[in-house]
């Protein structure tokens, strides 16, 4: 059903292009008379997007380019991405950065880019598509593994655990998934990990998960989330189900992390560098408008940061709020 949902609103693109993004235009930077490069984002509301606007907006002013950022309101609209991007594609630019809410949906819109000869710059998630000319991103397995060797540090490497994820359809979703999985099985046996629950990035939605799982393991030892929205929604949903004793892992920064970690509510959060990315699309982006050649993927880094380590200048350099 989804699917056809999204098949109708790519038939729809020619309507699509007479409507607003509601609350979700991030406008255009840089300003410059060079190439013009259109950014479609997995989101907008959370502050790593913002943070990796603003990378993609310093890199274009100093590139002389333009770019566009766009986003929908929430990251489960995958329909809304979809008239997004058909909007920007509209609007013929040189270049065009994606990071996709779903793997697959896309690929029509990626075929109508490669078309139009617009090369497209995959960001933060891949997309189950040779179309790509490179794709920005963090290591999402590696990163969701070592989240998983903190939170088994924290609880004596035994115990249940959770984990609640912002999706199953994105690549980022995916990895940052079986990347935890997968360290766990590997090197954690006295863990019992249990199904993944998907919150949709969604705040509220992921509150309500956390407070499901804990009712139900009375014994819960740790709750992994694997994205800024997940885990602001795991530390409502611990707080607001009162229960002591439960270690939180998280993923990106944001105020609400930060301030998380340094009250003691959770134990530490796995940080990318959402600024980087951004920089980083942008260069790509450029150097495929100039024809160059670019690698299979350009990997953008991630830290690990905690209580201990939260203020060293290299951790603040890349964290955002």
């Amino acid at each position: 059903m989804r699917m056809r949902k999204v098949v109708a609103a790519l038939a729809g693109g020619a309507l699509a292009l007479t409507l607003a993004a509601c609350g979700s235009d991030g406008g255009s930077g840089g300003g410059g008379d060079g190439p013009f490069i259109a950014i479609v984002s997995k989101g907008f509301q959370h502050q790593f997007w913002q943070a990796v606007k603003k990378g993609a907006e310093q890199e274009a002013a100093e590139r002389g380019a333009r770019v566009t950022f766009v986003g929908p309101a929430t990251e489960q609209d995958v329909e809304e991405q979809m008239n997004m991007l058909t909007n920007e594609l509209a609007k013929s630019p040189q270049a065009v950065g994606f990071a996709a809410l779903d793997s697959r949906a896309a690929a029509p819109l990626l075929q109508q880019a490669q078309s139009q000869n617009i090369p497209v710059i995959a960001f933060d998630s891949g997309v189950d598509s040779d179309i790509p000319v490179t794709t920005v991103a963090t290591d999402n397995k590696a990163a969701a593994a070592e989240a998983a060797k903190h939170l088994s540090e924290q609880i004596g490497g035994k115990g249940k655990v959770a984990l609640v994820v912002h999706d199953q359809t994105s690549r980022s979703g995916i990895d940052r998934r079986d990347g935890f999985l997968e360290w766990m099985k590997q090197n954690a046996p006295g863990i019992t990990v249990l199904q993944p629950q998907y919150g949709g990035g969604d705040q509220l939605e992921s509150a309500n998960i956390t407070k499901s799982i804990l009712s139900a393991n009375p014994d819960l030892k740790g709750i992994y989330a694997s994205n800024e929205g997940s885990a602001i929604g795991v530390i409502k949903g611990v707080q607001e189900s009162g229960r002591k004793g439960v270690t939180v892992v998280g993923f990106d920064s944001g105020k609400a992390q930060i301030d998380a970690i340094r009250s003691g509510v959770m134990a530490g959060a796995v940080t990318q560098d959402p600024i980087d990315m951004g920089r980083q699309l942008v260069d790509s982006a450029i150097k495929a408008i100039d024809g160059e050649q670019l690698p299979k993927t350009i990997d953008t880094n991630y830290y690990w940061y905690d209580k201990s380590n939260v203020d060293d200048p290299k951790i603040k350099a890349v964290l955002y709020q």
